[in-house]
């Protein structure tokens, strides 16, 4: 296993009476894509949120190859284990594409680009002009930039066209399959739950 909660609850410091998530374990393994599905509020993001070392559990471990993630490893953990993408992408808009991708740390990023689908006519265009599915294309680049073995998506297709999504969803797939990468993907789109290796039901642990 890659990545591992163990045991893990949360609740937020000013708020101890309502725990958000409560004794959850899961394992996670590359090669395979995940979906975490819950309704609004059962603690989906705030899941991710911890397994990318934004946050630390209030109780319980979070681990990245079999090692326990204490909180001066955070900033370790999130520049070097995973990667993210964001619903709103959270591209520097005055950028284009390629130095976008550069960002995520790659010297030379068109090859990455071209592999999912975003060619050479695209890579100086400033990303305002390119339509929502490239630039999560862009952003789902930028992420493959580093060589993190994780890769964390927080509803990587909310904010796209359903054949758009289709295609965001197939790609991350074959991220997950043919690159070896663990792929987890908060959600509320059953259809893109369904293409997942496995699916974790965030309500169900509470």
């Amino acid at each position: 296993m890659i990545l591992e909660a163990k045991n893990v609850s949360y609740y937020y410091k000013a708020q101890r009476d309502k725990l958000i998530l409560d004794n959850i374990s899961y394992e996670f393994a590359c090669g395979k894509m995940y979906a975490i599905l819950g309704p609004s509020g059962s603690g989906k993001t705030t899941f991710l949120s911890l397994l990318a070392g934004l946050d630390s559990p209030v109780s319980g471990e979070i681990r990245y190859n079999g090692k326990t993630i204490t909180a001066k490893d955070l900033t370790d953990h999130r520049r070097h284990n995973i990667s993210l993408v964001f619903q709103s992408y959270n591209l520097i808009d005055y950028l284009t594409p390629v130095e976008n991708v550069k960002l995520g740390g790659r010297e030379n990023p068109e090859s990455l680009l071209e592999s999912i689908g975003i060619g050479p006519e695209f890579w100086k265009r400033s990303v305002l002009q390119l339509s929502g599915g490239q630039q999560q294309r862009v952003a789902i680049a930028r992420a493959l930039a580093s060589d993190a073995k994780v890769l964390l998506a927080d509803e990587p297709t909310g904010n796209l066209d359903s054949a758009t999504a289709w295609d965001v969803t197939e790609l991350l797939k074959r991220i997950a399959h043919e690159d070896n990468k663990c792929v987890i993907i908060v959600t509320h789109s059953k259809d893109l739950a369904e293409e997942a290796d496995a699916i974790i039901h965030i309500g169900s642990f509470l």
